[in-house]
């Protein structure tokens, strides 16, 4: 069932807690049990923001799903049956009067973290998706929306669940706090151009914060996407004590009206916003019509969201764009690589992986993934190397393969948007591939062989490069997401032909405008001093116009070639990238090297340790648990268990600690870092049950989601870090009440009690609960954190620490116990 959000600006509604708190709904009571309860009152509040003039209305079904179940207190179907009906009621009672009115599927985070952060796989969360998905389609669903969301891997998931289960079209719309960027570290950009590959309809922004904050971002997201955007902020921000939001309606609608103004198709409000905010904004969008503003009545074509931008590759956090030279590392790919091949047969990842981060610490800015073994199964190895990957880093993969459903199994678990290597210019091979390369959003190579084999002019080889672009065209996938690869041939065997690539590489570039790859170090093979030639050759293709060179970024001789052509051709400004590379390096006998030594950057404790013992620092960074655990057992014959804690393990954690809180590291990796620190954890406690110590622990610490709140992500999180630097953490879940907790200190004379809540509605039982550890435990001490909360709020309520993400808690406990 299509909607062309274009023809108009659509309204959509405002907020649903709001309004069921004015209706009664208790303070330890959620939004779905209430309604649940009262589902009369859930069509009442449908009704009212349909009657505020609201085209589209959310069903209230955002919290129910498989993980939820004590919550809905029935089965899942049968709830979103419920909530569904009262939105629909609504609905056709406004058709009754002639007002068109759409119901969406409302759907939000799962509630469990997906790997590599927790433990739910993407499969399950799919499962989990198309179960909801199913049941809203049965049940009178115009359209599907996923919103509030903060994770894209968790994103993707429920995109696949609604395109493959369901024809309604699909709305998202994410969370972003102030500084452009989702808790889990997703920008705007790597969230526009994966959802838009994917194929959603519309793309948003909803809650966090008030019109004033999100509306750049709202219109940098205009930008970066030609589907329709909408936008649904808060009221501005709560006030914890009262739960009144600090916007009033006329100061949200003055400021809604920019994005009204500057293109955005669909705007509604969310926490804080009732149907006053609702008739305000339909009110405006009114006005603005009659008055001719460009672009308000949503039919003007938005120009800078249609542009060509150029390829551009990303994971759930990086985004490349392929603006210079950009290398693609080879080393993960058997092919001539016996250590590799044999790491692949014994499913050896640790070795892969240390492959990706050197690949990654030399320069690589895209890592090539092949895992063509004759003997290994492709279509399981291959999407679980690509989990594997994602766990450690942040760089965007190449999906390396000939196998279609090896291909789809990659793509299908990747987080972001891939390139795919490689289709060629057979007509059955593109017609297996490129509607899965189309289905995923992906960029693709294409290869200049068909079934007479590879042309020997530059000519034939430009004629396949032809019609694979008019393929890829056919299937919808855009112009700059095509890559060809010309073909490097064998100098030794085949000299003629190398100046026919570098022809064929020109003309692609010249008169299809398409970028371009190619494996570079093939040029040398059976020659001695490969390097040689191979540095000559890049330096030939580049020329040519070659974007994209695979090749070894170890050989340095390689990469200065790249980093000097950046400079000379005038793409890297100011020579900024150069400098930052070579800037501090000095030329020793047959390498390059750092002023004063080898030593990485950033490396921070490790360059002050013994000779060897910098590596632990390096494993942990990077989230590799076999090689934390070599370290570890290695410095245990030279320290001592604590010694090794308090000089190793926790100092490593505190520099991955500074790199987030500086941004230049997302929770992703942060909490792959922890779980690597963890493993090193797990062998000094083994050592200690061995030798009959004690063992290590930092202390004790209770966590606790308060009573009245079912919302855990936050507190999990923090859960996982604090394990991680030593501390015992002691869970006591969500919705806990002050008995349990204050029992809990009291029995085990805890010094350190960490409280969540995400809802204004339960920060009263917040503050209930500080003042019960108060009287039963003076000595403990409190520290708060959650959306809804404040500083200030914080030290009102009586905690000791307001922790505004997770190192936080971990400082807070550093305090509490030296």
């Amino acid at each position: 069932m299509a909607i062309d959000f274009n023809d108009k600006i659509y309204i959509l509604d405002g907020a649903m807690g709001t309004m069921l708190q004015r209706a009664g709904m208790a303070p330890d009571e959620t939004t779905t049990q209430f309604g649940l309860e009262h589902p009369r009152i859930w069509k009442d509040i449908h009704s009212q923001y349909i009657d505020a003039g609201a085209d589209i209305i959310y069903a209230s079904t955002f919290g129910m799903n498989r993980f939820k179940t004590e919550e809905l207190d029935r089965p899942l179907h049968e709830a979103v049956a419920l909530a569904m009906k009262a939105a629909c009621e609504a609905r056709d009672e406004a058709g009754d009067k002639g007002r068109a009115v759409k119901v969406a599927l409302g759907i939000g985070p799962l509630g469990e973290l997906l790997e590599p952060m927790g433990t739910l796989k993407f499969e399950e969360a799919y499962e989990a998706f198309t179960d909801l998905v199913t049941a809203g389609k049965d049940n009178g669903a115009d359209l599907v929306v996923i919103e509030t969301m903060t994770d894209l891997y968790e994103v993707k998931a429920a995109v696949l669940a609604v395109k493959e289960n369901s024809g309604l079209p699909v709305m998202v719309s994410m969370t972003f706090e102030d500084n452009g960027r989702t808790f889990t570290g997703v920008s705007l950009e790597a969230m526009a151009m994966t959802l838009e590959g994917l194929g959603v309809d519309a793309i948003g922004i909803n809650c966090s914060l008030g019109p004033v904050e999100i509306l750049p971002m709202a219109k940098e997201l205009r930008e970066l996407t030609s589907v329709a955007v909408f936008a649904k902020p808060n009221a501005g921000l709560p006030d914890p004590e009262t739960g009144k939001y600090d916007i009033t309606c006329g100061q949200f609608i003055e400021t809604m009206k920019e994005y009204m103004q500057a293109g955005i198709n669909m705007v509604g409000g969310c926490c804080g916003t009732t149907p006053e905010y609702i008739a305000g904004l339909a009110e405006c969008r009114d006005e603005l019509i009659k008055n001719g503003v460009p672009g308000a009545a949503g039919k003007e074509e938005h120009a800078a969201g249609k542009e060509k931008r150029g390829l551009r590759i990303c994971s759930g956090t990086d985004v490349v764009h392929v603006d210079h030279v950009t290398v693609i590392g080879e080393r993960i790919n058997p092919t001539g690589k016996k250590r590799l091949k044999q790491a692949l047969l014994d499913g050896d990842m640790d070795y892969i992986l240390n492959q990706a981060v050197e690949q990654i610490d030399a320069g690589a800015e895209i890592l090539d993934v092949n895992v063509g073994v004759p003997s290994l199964d492709e279509s399981a190895v291959l999407p679980d190397l690509v989990k594997k990957l994602q766990a450690i880093t942040g760089t965007p993969l190449q999906i390396d393969s000939s196998d279609p459903a090896a291909i789809e199994a990659a793509l299908r678990v990747y987080n972001g948007k891939a390139i795919v290597n490689s289709v060629n210019g057979e007509p059955d091979v593109m017609d297996d591939i490129l509607p899965v390369v189309k289905k995923y959003g992906a960029a693709v190579i294409g290869l200049t062989l068909d079934g007479d084999g590879i042309p020997a002019t530059a000519e034939g080889r430009f004629a396949i490069a032809e019609r694979i672009a008019a393929r890829a065209a056919d299937y919808g996938i855009p112009e700059e997401d095509v890559i060809i690869d010309c073909l490097t041939l064998t100098a030794s065997a085949q000299q003629k032909e190398v100046n026919e690539t570098l022809r064929a590489v020109k003309m692609v570039r010249e008169r299809l405008g398409l970028k371009t790859a190619l494996g570079v170090s093939n040029i040398s093979f059976g020659l001695p001093m490969r390097v040689i030639i191979n540095r000559t050759f890049l330096a030939m293709a580049m020329e040519c116009g070659l974007d994209l060179p695979i090749i070894n970024p170890n050989e340095e001789e390689m990469m200065s070639a790249i980093f000097a052509f950046n400079v000379l051709k005038n793409v890297d400004e100011n020579a900024a990238r150069y400098i930052e590379r070579y800037g501090e390096a000095v030329m020793e006998p047959g390498r390059l090297v750092k002023k004063g030594g080898g030593a990485a950057p950033d490396s921070g404790q490790a360059k002050d340790t013994a000779e060897g013992d910098g590596d632990i620092f390096c494993c942990i960074e990077k989230g590799i648990k076999a090689g934390t655990v070599a370290a570890v057992e290695e410095l245990l014959e030279s320290h001592d268990e604590m010694e090794l804690v308090n000089d190793f393990l926790i100092p490593a954690l505190d520099n991955v600690g500074k790199g987030f809180e500086k941004g230049t590291i997302f929770l992703p990796q942060m909490l792959q870092a922890a779980t690597a620190a963890q493993a090193g954890f797990d062998v000094i406690k083994t050592r200690l049950a061995e030798s009959d110590k004690e063992s290590v622990s930092l202390g004790e610490v209770v966590i606790a989601t308060v009573k009245g709140d079912i919302h855990d992500i936050g507190k999990n999180i923090v859960k996982v870090i604090m394990e991680n630097y030593g501390y015992r953490m002691i869970d006591l879940g969500r919705d806990v009440p002050a008995e349990k907790i204050v029992e809990t200190v009291v029995e085990r004379d805890i010094k350190l009690v960490g409280l969540s809540a995400l809802m204004t509605t339960t920060l009263k039982s917040m503050e209930d609960t500080i003042t019960a550890i108060r009287a039963a435990a003076p000595d403990c001490r409190v520290m708060v954190g959650g959306a809804v909360l404040t500083a200030d709020y914080a030290e009102r309520i009586g905690a000791d620490f307001y922790c505004k993400d997770a190192m936080k808690s971990v400082e807070a406990a550093q305090e509490v116990f030296g």
